[in-house]
């Protein structure tokens, strides 16, 4: 990459919105793992994410229990979303001051796999197993058949419903296997509740990605050609704006977001039958949503048409070993360590509650206990079920710029002032990132 265009890479960074399902803020520094520092090999790694922080620090604890003849000194970094990306990009394209392992953001990751890449190919440590893990998650942090980044999460998409509204509708989720069920259940939700079937957020993307990536569209096409204003979105956005405007069954969102206090509060009020939202959003409705206890089943996404797949893959973070590092053979042991074996991917459900992308652990006693919260059902039985059905979205260098477009104009116009119709507000972005890429 010619240092022109790393500048301005860098610049797009700065200016970008965090747009994954985490974002870290503030500056820290922490060193994790106890050793016998005389004997320990020291591992830098940065990150964006302080739950990301607080899961290194216990996997470096628990790596030099069960290694005590390779231990190490894992130093972590966490710096605002952007700022990071911006801060590894430059280092590593000066070859100076990058660590040994680095998280970064799904929506940054192909601007590090562009001109000579500095990161580690990851194959020796991904392909012994993956037949155990959804490809999809490796394929996104990919390039030339070659691995770059491993993630935390599936981040599958699911519709979170209230039961307790729906019971009182008459309607049975289990009933609801289309688009055309989900609009019908939603009307005699309305009709016997007075309550939304649902809310779509008017400040984010949600959920219109997942819907477009599940009919076998994107932003982007697999080449990183614009496709954001092709005929499937336009029907798509056409859709959502009818159930709210026409069918009566949605709102734009309180808040504008799924992040916002606005919504957590409005949702926690049992104002919406249902959410779809991906599986790493189950923390949020622990956390801020205490009411809907009890009431909450999960299931896959209604489909458009035949053919179309139940879910689809939001948001990531793929954590890579930069070629700075001088002890690139041990990254690599503590990252298949913290991310690929059975033990990690359990606790990284447990700590961090994201559907990890070890499939073969959804089955483990952990992952398959009945959920207070969510109904006491199993959860991860509807994972089990479309587990060949979670489909990724593509990524390319316009990813964050096509995100930003959709976050900031498209919804909005498009679904709350409506100054904009559907096809209009598509084409307008989509015009804008066609200039970018020239």
């Amino acid at each position: 990459m010619k240092k022109a265009s790393v500048t301005a890479v860098a610049s797009m960074l700065l200016l970008a919105s965090v747009l994954s399902g985490c974002s870290g803020d503030g500056t820290e520094s922490s060193t994790g793992g106890s050793s016998d520092s005389s004997k320990a090999v020291k591992l830098s790694l940065w990150t964006f994410q302080d739950l990301h922080k607080k899961y290194y620090e216990k996997t470096a604890e628990l790596w030099n229990q069960s290694h005590p003849d390779q231990p190490i000194e894992l130093s972590i970094d966490t710096y605002p979303n952007a700022e990071m990306h911006n801060k590894l990009l430059i280092a590593l394209q000066s070859g100076v001051g990058a660590p040994d392992i680095a998280d970064i953001n799904i929506n940054f990751f192909q601007n590090f796999l562009k001109g000579d890449i500095q990161l580690v190919e990851l194959n020796k440590i991904i392909e012994p197993e993956k037949d155990k893990f959804i490809q999809s998650r490796f394929d996104i942090y990919s390039k030339g058949g070659k691995y770059y980044g491993i993630d935390f999460h599936v981040g599958a998409t699911v519709v979170y419903y209230n039961k307790e509204l729906m019971d009182k509708a008459g309607v049975s989720v289990d009933n609801i296997k289309t688009w055309a069920d989900y609009i019908e259940a939603g009307k005699k939700v309305v009709a016997a509740t007075g309550k939304t079937m649902t809310a779509f957020e008017v400040t984010g993307q949600r959920p219109f990605w997942p819907m477009i990536v599940q009919r076998g569209s994107d932003y982007l096409d697999e080449k990183g050609n614009v496709i954001l204003d092709n005929e499937v979105n336009v029907k798509t956005l056409q859709a959502m704006k009818d159930m709210i405007y026409k069918d009566k069954i949605a709102v734009p969102m309180p808040g504008g977001n799924t992040g916002a206090e606005e919504f957590f509060t409005y949702m926690n009020k049992g104002e919406a039958a249902s959410l779809i939202m991906p599986m790493w959003y189950m923390s949020r409705f622990l956390e801020y949503m205490p009411d809907l206890k009890g009431k909450i089943v999960v299931r896959p996404m209604p489909v458009w048409e035949q053919g179309n797949v139940r879910s689809a893959g939001m948001g990531g973070t793929g954590t890579a070993v930069t070629k700075q590092s001088k002890n690139q053979e041990l990254a690599m042991k503590f990252l298949a360590y913290a991310k690929l074996s059975k033990e990690s991917n359990i606790r990284i459900w447990q700590e961090l509650k994201f559907d990890p992308i070890r499939w073969d652990v959804w089955n483990d006693p952990e992952l398959q206990k009945p959920d207070p919260y969510f109904n006491n059902e199993k959860i991860f039985n509807v994972l089990l079920d479309m587990k060949d059905e979670i489909k990724s979205p593509n990524m390319s260098e316009l990813s964050s710029a096509s995100q930003d477009l959709v976050n900031s104009n498209v919804m909005f116009k498009s679904l709350k002032d409506q100054s904009q119709t559907p096809e209009q507000a598509l084409k307008a972005a989509a015009d804008e990132l066609r200039k970018q890429k020239k």
